[in-house]
């Protein structure tokens, strides 16, 4: 009797264990993979232009691209801030919101280090507007690593920044173009 309950109490377990193995495996191939992520602080090379009087433009920025089940999706946070004076005091306060630029990430394509991410994004302040197409290519590092936003409203604007602080991870193994 006690070799029957085993054999039962064994076959139970075995099959107990079978099925989480499939849950898992389902639970896996259904599970996002992160393609390329980051976030920090940049500064916009040349700040406002000449235009603008060379004013500079600190930037806090966030993204994140992932694929599921062949699916792109993520998002992209942009907050572009400059100093309510160019010069003397309180210039290096950067307190005036002069943009912002919030997005999905529709498209990915990673190459080597350099990760280019499509989308388009709600705008306001500089180039402002709704839907607004764009593309950001981030490189991979950390302080000193490069990033270009490309927003196609009217304007088109490029915005070519340096990462001051934070970091960039691409993840190599990946060429998602969708």
């Amino acid at each position: 009797m006690r070799s029957a309950i085993s054999i039962v109490a064994i076959a139970i377990g075995a099959t107990l264990l079978s099925h989480i193995a499939i849950a898992q495996s389902d639970l896996d191939s259904t599970s996002a993979t992160v393609v390329a992520r980051g976030g920090g602080t940049t500064i916009i090379q040349g700040g406002t232009g000449k235009s603008g009087g060379f004013t500079p433009v600190l930037t806090t920025l966030g993204f994140h691209a992932e694929t599921k089940a062949g699916t792109v999706s993520g998002d992209f946070e942009c907050l572009a801030r400059a100093p309510e004076n160019a010069t003397g005091s309180g210039s290096a306060q950067f307190t005036k919101n002069v943009m912002y630029v919030t997005g999905q990430i529709t498209s990915v394509k990673v190459t080597n280090d350099v990760a280019t991410l499509t989308g388009t994004a709600e705008i306001t302040g500089l180039g402002s507007g709704s839907s607004v197409p764009f593309t950001f290519v981030v490189y991979k590092g950390g302080p000193g690593s490069a990033a270009v936003l490309t927003t196609e409203g009217s304007p088109r604007l490029v915005f070519n920044e340096t990462l001051l602080e934070g970091s960039f991870d691409i993840v190599h193994g990946h060429q998602h173009d969708e």
